[in-house]
């Protein structure tokens, strides 16, 4: 029986494909996601009022959180926090967030902090999901008094969730175009484009939301590009707001100081909802 080479040469291929395509996997989820297991405070801390939570998101995973309430009638931000740590790294936010006039419901996605699981992009949206119902349903906070709120990678799932569901506002902060664009970026010698699976595409989103939105972005941001924050805002329809914040990516709202959470506060006054509270 004579053999075949084009035939050896197409096994040989496949075989490769399906020893590769699991490290592709492995490679694409560890520069994606950079989870922190540890929960080492709370908003006590800052004596602040607040109500754990978790919550079953619809796949299964028990999703954790922090709920800290201000006034009854105010804006509630949903803050989708960005791929690395988890929410006791965003204490610092949180206050500001406070100071802004908003109650706050901060959550992790899942296998960050105490929630269970592990993270991919489909995942992170019902987790998120999950975060909205308990809102809506436990706490009876109205569709129409709720804004999403993203930084970094956050900024996707808030673009996410202000398609699917309603909401008073959207706010991204220090957020990319899309996770192909930021993989492409990093990593210019390998085809992105193809391989990535979680894209976390903003850009073709932002478009369609049906809310007044803030981006925010900084000149010295070191991660993601403040282009990527402009490419967003330009594509984002009326009304809109940009401001251009001072800093790094990590910490540019601490290095932006006060204007910062002028800026929210702001945004969150120009809201029908918060008329009152002008």
């Amino acid at each position: 029986m004579s053999s075949n080479p084009t035939l050896h040469q197409a096994l040989y291929g496949a075989a490769a494909l399906a020893l590769l395509w699991p490290a592709l996997r492995w490679f694409e989820r560890a520069n994606l996601y950079f989870p922190d297991r540890a929960v080492k405070t709370d908003p006590g801390s800052l004596r602040l009022k607040f109500e754990e939570l978790q919550v079953r998101a619809k796949d299964g995973p028990a999703i954790h959180g922090w709920y800290v309430p201000g006034g009854p009638a105010g804006p509630v931000l949903l803050v989708s926090h960005g791929n690395g740590g988890n929410v006791s790294h965003r204490l610092d936010k949180l206050l500001l967030f406070r100071q802004a006039g908003a109650s706050v419901l901060m959550y992790d996605y899942r296998g960050y902090g105490k929630s269970t699981g592990r993270p991919d992009e489909a995942g992170t949206y019902e987790d998120a999901e999950a975060a909205y119902a308990w809102l809506v349903g436990e706490k009876r906070v109205p569709p129409e008094r709720i804004v999403f709120y993203g930084e970094s990678l956050g900024g996707a799932v808030a673009a996410e969730m202000a398609l699917r569901r309603p909401c008073a506002g959207l706010i991204l902060d220090s957020s990319f175009t899309s996770a192909v664009d930021m993989g492409a970026r990093l990593f210019p010698f390998l085809p992105v484009r193809w391989i990535v699976r979680n894209r976390y595409d903003s850009l073709s989103k932002i478009g369609r939301v049906r809310c007044p939105v803030l981006v925010m972005h900084s000149v010295q941001d070191d991660i993601v590009p403040y282009e990527m924050g402009r490419r967003l805002f330009a594509a984002a329809p009326e009304p809109k707001t940009f401001f251009e914040m001072q800093g790094t990516h990590n910490d540019g709202f601490l290095e932006t100081g006060l204007p910062y959470g002028d800026a929210i506060g702001k945004f969150l006054r120009s809201l029908p909802l918060a008329a009152p509270g002008k």
